[in-house]
C-alpha cells in the first residue's frame, strides 16, 4: 500500500515550529477521524502551500456515553418537553415565537463576529434593506433563513435539498456572499484568524470533493435515522459536531449548524416551534464551544461535549419557561391596566399583540388586529398615554412604537 506523503515542516522567521504542530500531532491520533494531504496556493501571496486536513469518521450509531452524560442529556430533553408545552398551551404561540427567534439571531450572528443589538434589529425589520446596516442585514438574513428551513422542514428531511438555500439565504447580500452559495463547497477552507496562512487555522476541514461529499451523505443518514437508541439531545450534540468539523459550505457553516439542531428537535417532535435561545447560552461560552468542538476531534470523547449542550439545552429551556411566564404575567397586567382606564376594544388588541412586537408601527398594529389604520392609531395613542408605549423615532410620519417592558423581558439574559 502506498503511504501519503509527509508535507514537509515548516519554520516562522523567529525560529518557531509550526503554530499547529502540536495540534496536528493530536488530530493524527484521533480516533474518530484522520488527516489528508491537502496543498493549494495562497491567492494573496501567490505562495504555495502543503498542509494537512482532518477527515472525521462517520458518527457512531452507539457511542460511549457515561451513565451520568445520559442522565443530563435525559434531564434536558424533560425541560424542553416542558417548554413546548408552555408554549403550545399559548392560544398565539407564534406571537412568542417572533421575539425568541430574533434574540436566537442576534446571538447567533454574534457567535461569527456579527454584532448589533436585540432592539437595532427589530427596528431594522421596519426599514428597506438599503436603510440597514451590514449587520443588520445579516441577522436579519439569519431570522429569514430561519422561516424558510422551517417551512422546507415540512417536505423535506435534513439533508442538502432543505439546507442549500437555507444556507444561502443566510449569506445573501454579504460579504461571504458567493458562487457557491447554497452548494456544498468547491474550495477549501481554514477555521481560524481570517486573512492568515491556513498553517495559523484551528483546524482545516475536510477538502472538497468525493471526500467531503462522502462525509456530509453519511451525516445526513445519521441525523435522520429515527432508529439510533440515543436521546434527541445528544443527538443534536453530536451531529453539530460533525457538521461543524466537515464545513460543508463555503461560509454560514455555524450559523446554519445550529440552526440545524433547532431543526432536529422539531423533527424529533421534541419541540413544535422553534423556541430554544441555545446560542445566547453558547454566546456567553464561546471559548469553551470553540474548544469542545475540537476536544472531541482530539479525543474521541464525546461526553464532555454532549454535558456541555445538554446543560445549555437545559438551562435555556428553563429561561425560556421563564421567559414565556414573565411576558404572560406582563400582558395580564397590561389588560388589567386598561381596563381600569376603560379602555376596551382596539387598544386591548394591541396590548395583547406587543408580546411579539416589542417595536411596532401603526401599519402592522392594523394588519395583525384587522382594523382600519385609524382605528390602530387610535389605540396606540391611547397605550403611549397610559405608558405602555412610547414613540422612538421623533418622527411625525413613519412612526415607530417600543414596549419597554417586553423588549426587556425577551431580550433577558443566558445564566
Amino acid at each position: 500500500m502506498r503511504t501519503k506523503p509527509e508535507p514537509p515542516a515548516r519554520t516562522f522567521r523567529d525560529g518557531r515550529a509550526n503554530l499547529n504542530d502540536v495540534d496536528v500531532e493530536g488530530l493524527r491520533n484521533s480516533p474518530i477521524g484522520r488527516l489528508e494531504p491537502i496543498s493549494g496556493t495562497d491567492p494573496r501571496t501567490g505562495d504555495d502551500w502543503r498542509y494537512w486536513a482532518y477527515v472525521p469518521k462517520p458518527l457512531p450509531s452507539s457511542p460511549d456515553l457515561l451513565p451520568a452524560t445520559h442522565q443530563i442529556a435525559t434531564a434536558a430533553a424533560m425541560q424542553l418537553a416542558r417548554l413546548d408545552q408552555a408554549m403550545t398551551q399559548l392560544p398565539r404561540p407564534e406571537l412568542l415565537v417572533r421575539p425568541i427567534l430574533r434574540r436566537e439571531a442576534v446571538a447567533t450572528s454574534a457567535l461569527e463576529g456579527t454584532y448589533a443589538t436585540f432592539d437595532e434589529v427589530l427596528e431594522a425589520e421596519f426599514l428597506a434593506e438599503n436603510q440597514q446596516s451590514q449587520e443588520q442585514r445579516e441577522v436579519i438574513n439569519y431570522i429569514r433563513a430561519t422561516e424558510l428551513a422551517l417551512e422546507r422542514s415540512e417536505k423535506y428531511p435534513i439533508c442538502r435539498t432543505l439546507l442549500g438555500p437555507v444556507q444561502k439565504e443566510i449569506v445573501r447580500n454579504t460579504p461571504d456572499d458567493s458562487g457557491e452559495a447554497g452548494d456544498l463547497r468547491q474550495h477549501q477552507v481554514a477555521i481560524g484568524p481570517k486573512n492568515r496562512p491556513i498553517s495559523e487555522a484551528r483546524l482545516v476541514p475536510s477538502p472538497p470533493g468525493p471526500i467531503l461529499v462522502d462525509g456530509f451523505s453519511d451525516w445526513e443518514k445519521w441525523v435522520n435515522d429515527n432508529t439510533l437508541p440515543l436521546s434527541p439531545v445528544i443527538k443534536i450534540a453530536m451531529g453539530h459536531y460533525q457538521f461543524e468539523t466537515l464545513h460543508p459550505y463555503n461560509n454560514g457553516n455555524g450559523r446554519l449548524g445550529r440552526l440545524i439542531m433547532v431543526l432536529q428537535l422539531i423533527a424529533d417532535n421534541i419541540m413544535t416551534k422553534p423556541v430554544l435561545n441555545l446560542a445566547r447560552w453558547l454566546e456567553e461560552r464561546k471559548d469553551d464551544y470553540i474548544a469542545g468542538l475540537l476536544k472531541v476531534s482530539h479525543t474521541g470523547d464525546f461526553n464532555p461535549w454532549v454535558s456541555f449542550i445538554s446543560e445549555g439545552v437545559k438551562i435555556q429551556a428553563e429561561n425560556g419557561v421563564k421567559t414565556i411566564n414573565d411576558l404572560l404575567a406582563l400582558k395580564s397586567s397590561y389588560s388589567a391596566r386598561l381596563r381600569e382606564a376603560g379602555a376596551r376594544g382596539a387598544a386591548m388588541e394591541v396590548a395583547d399583540i406587543l408580546i411579539g412586537f416589542p417595536i411596532i408601527d401603526v401599519s402592522t398594529a392594523a394588519k395583525l388586529i384587522d382594523r382600519p389604520f385609524e382605528t390602530a392609531n387610535q389605540a396606540i395613542s391611547k397605550l403611549v398615554t397610559l405608558g405602555v408605549l412610547r414613540e422612538i423615532t421623533g418622527r411625525r410620519t413613519h412612526r415607530l412604537f417600543l414596549c419597554a417592558d417586553v423588549l426587556r423581558i425577551a431580550n433577558g439574559a443566558a445564566h
